[in-house]
C-alpha cells in the first residue's frame, strides 16, 4: 500500500467514540479512551489511527469484540450487528500530567 492510501485506512478504522457511564468511569481511572471501530481493525492499525488524528502518544490498546444481540420483531426474530471497541491507553505528558483528547472541531 502506498503511504496516500495508508493514511486514507487509518481515517477511517476510527468510527466513533462511546460516551457511556463505563467508558466515562475507565476513562478517569485508568487514562484510557473507548472508540467503536471497524470490525477487521487490528491493534496497530488502531494505535496509528488514534496517533495521526489527536497528535497524542498511545501506550497500548485493547480489542473488545462486542456480539450482536438477539432481537425480536413482534412475531419476526432477527440479530443485531456485531461490532469491535477499543480501549486506548494514553502515554502520561512530558510533565507527567495525564494527557487527553479533545473531541471539538481545533480552529
Amino acid at each position: 500500500m502506498s503511504a496516500g492510501v495508508d493514511k486514507e485506512r487509518l481515517m477511517q478504522v476510527l468510527l466513533s467514540p462511546l460516551v457511556s457511564e463505563k467508558s466515562t468511569f475507565v476513562g478517569e481511572k485508568n487514562n484510557q479512551y473507548v472508540f467503536r471501530v471497524l470490525a477487521d481493525a487490528t491493534k496497530p492499525q488502531i494505535k496509528a489511527a488514534v496517533e495521526l488524528m489527536f497528535k497524542i502518544k498511545v501506550k497500548e490498546v485493547q480489542v473488545l469484540n462486542v456480539r450482536g444481540k438477539d432481537k425480536r420483531f413482534g412475531r419476526f426474530e432477527g440479530r443485531r450487528r456485531s461490532w469491535k471497541k477499543a480501549y486506548v491507553s494514553l502515554m502520561p505528558g512530558p510533565d507527567g500530567k495525564k494527557q487527553e483528547i479533545t473531541f471539538q472541531a481545533q480552529e
